[in-house]
């Protein structure tokens, strides 16, 4: 049985300013709802700006710190970050090494701290040797910079300069060699872009890409920050026991609030393994607790200033609205349900349309079948406005209704292109998706919470504003199966991408979220908004099912 607050313990040096070391180590404990212990190997005299002086404590009584935790309390993972010279690291690993053979190996991450963010060497050249040697062997991660990951292969005489992805893909598989289970290999002093990821796709590696950065997500990119941001990343390559790579990948923040990063993002980690979650799951989560600490944090002092370690010691089921990630949620539940949205927005029909060889039979019926459909969404959307309580929502939601009236019109005269004449469209019976469809919004709509109704509406909304960003991005593509001009749903999938309709898919994605950001859920509250997501987004595939199959 997993304890709910799991015993770690950081073998570390003291940062004095409190943004690294064994001060962030323990802020990261203690908001990943760990019991956090630390055995001290150095005192520094620091700050924001550098370090000033380093003091070592003897090996002796490093030793005796150890032993004094490990033989009364059961620790459930340790990580080791500053050691300082060859003596304190060779006594840690001989401890630990004690203690494994004893009672058993515990989950170890090694973080092999040689030099700070300003340069100071934090490690004496000597005890390379002896962490390569003695504590690498022990540990199921280690978790170098370039910096260090450089210094350590030169030190075995590998070929060590890391200029490009796939040079560390490289030299995270020779340091594995080196006696770590496994290596993670942090790309923070490295920037690299989109293409890097697509030029190191192989069969044994994965690409576990930020929200924004994942595929069918356009609305979010688009509208959530500027194009050029998305080809500035970080990335961290783990090579796991069996030398299988993943990237993981987000974008880069351009921000002073660095300082600890490194002794963040391995205590968060080790967090994470005390509490029986997966390595691979584990580095996603430890750095997406890091990224959001580097961007939400507070300027402190006039150089590199720390994290902001405490952004999450209130669980948030829905991460706080930052510039690089502004639409939490909707990513979320996108992420959520990635499987049936991507079988919604690259469906048959949407890709047949793209192509002009949607059967004209097909299109007339989906858009008679739609025209019904805006009958139930202006009704949603009124209940929305009824369950609304203060003046500006109800106002948008009251907007909205009308929009869809008048988008009804504008529908009759699209349809009488098509040779729908009014009194076939005012008459044509429901099909049974519609019906489905159109229910479960009104009987969302009749429950209590309103966002429930909110998430549930926003699914057409969004979900027709990506297809129509996909298709204008495919369409710019060279050789593009898109065949934009002289196609015969022209009209349609400029709507869909164009100015008008794309401002209403910003409109709809800052009231999702804001509602969401003034009324955090509780978790059973949360659920169910992942699951009216996931349910609508099905119900839209059902759509474009039915029109492909011609169902009445």
């Amino acid at each position: 049985m997993m304890l709910e607050s799991p015993p770690v313990l950081t073998i570390a040096g003291s940062d004095s300013s409190g943004g690294a070391g064994i001060q962030a180590d323990l802020k990261t404990f203690t908001v990943h709802g760990c019991y956090g212990a630390s055995v001290t190997t150095a005192l520094t005299a620091q700050n924001t700006t550098g370090v000033q002086a380093v003091y070592g404590v003897p090996p002796d009584f490093v030793k005796q710190q150890i032993n004094s935790v490990l033989d009364d309390i059961d620790i459930k993972a340790i990580k080791t970050g500053m050691l300082f010279n060859a003596e304190n690291t060779k006594i840690v690993a001989q401890v630990l090494k004690g203690h494994f053979d004893a009672k058993g190996h515990i989950p170890l991450v090694c973080d092999p701290v040689c030099v700070s963010t300003s340069g100071h060497t934090l490690l004496h050249p000597d005890a390379v040797d002896t962490i390569i040697d003695e504590l690498f062997p022990l540990s199921d991660l280690i978790t170098p910079n370039k910096a260090e990951a450089e210094l350590l292969l030169k030190q075995r005489n590998f070929p060590s300069r890391i200029a490009n992805l796939q040079d560390m893909v490289n030299a995270a598989r020779q340091l594995k060699t080196l006696g770590p289970q496994a290596v993670l290999l942090k790309g923070g002093h490295f920037v690299a872009s989109l293409g890097d990821l697509t030029n190191v796709s192989s069969d044994d590696t994965q690409v576990i890409r930020d929200d924004l950065l994942d595929e069918n997500t356009n609305i979010l990119r688009v509208h959530g920050r500027k194009e050029q941001h998305v080809d500035s990343l970080v990335v961290d390559v783990l090579c796991a026991s069996d030398n299988h790579i993943t990237i993981f990948a987000r974008t880069r923040v351009q921000s002073t609030s660095t300082h600890g990063t490194g002794c963040t993002l391995s205590a968060a980690l080790v967090s994470q393994l005390a509490r029986g979650i997966p390595l691979g799951e584990a580095v996603r989560l430890a750095a997406a607790y890091t990224h959001i600490g580097i961007e939400t944090a507070i300027p402190i002092g006039s150089g590199f200033g720390p994290l902001n370690h405490i952004h999450s010691i209130t669980q948030q089921l829905v991460s706080p609205r930052t510039k690089t990630n502004p639409y939490p949620l909707t990513s979320s539940l996108i992420r959520s349900s990635r499987v049936i949205w991507k079988e919604y927005i690259r469906h048959e029909f949407v890709v047949l349309l793209g192509k002009g060889t949607l059967p004209k039979e097909n299109f007339i019926h989906f858009i008679k079948q739609d025209y019904l459909y805006l009958k139930y969404y202006a009704r949603a959307y009124a209940l929305l406005a009824a369950k609304s309580h203060a003046y500006a929502p109800i106002s948008a939601a009251i907007d909205v209704v009308f929009s869809i009236v008048q988008e009804s019109s504008m529908h009759m005269g699209y349809c009488a292109e098509w040779g729908i004449t009014e009194d076939e469209l005012i008459n044509t019976s429901e099909s049974p998706a519609l019906t489905a469809y159109g229910a479960f919004l009104i009987d969302t709509g009749m429950q209590g919470d309103p966002m429930k109704l909110a998430v549930a509406l926003a699914a057409c909304l969004l979900g027709y504003g990506e297809v129509g960003l996909w298709l204008k991005e495919e369409a710019r593509a060279p050789d593009s199966w898109v065949q934009w001009e002289g196609n015969p749903y022209l009209k349609w999938m400029e709507d869909y991408s164009g100015d008008v309709y794309q401002k209403a898919v910003k409109a709809g994605l800052e009231t999702l979220e804001s509602r969401a950001e003034a009324d955090a859920p509780s978790p059973i509250r949360f659920a169910d908004w992942q699951y009216v997501w996931e349910r609508c987004t099905r119900l839209e595939k059902g759509f474009w099912d039915m029109a492909m199959n011609l169902e009445v």
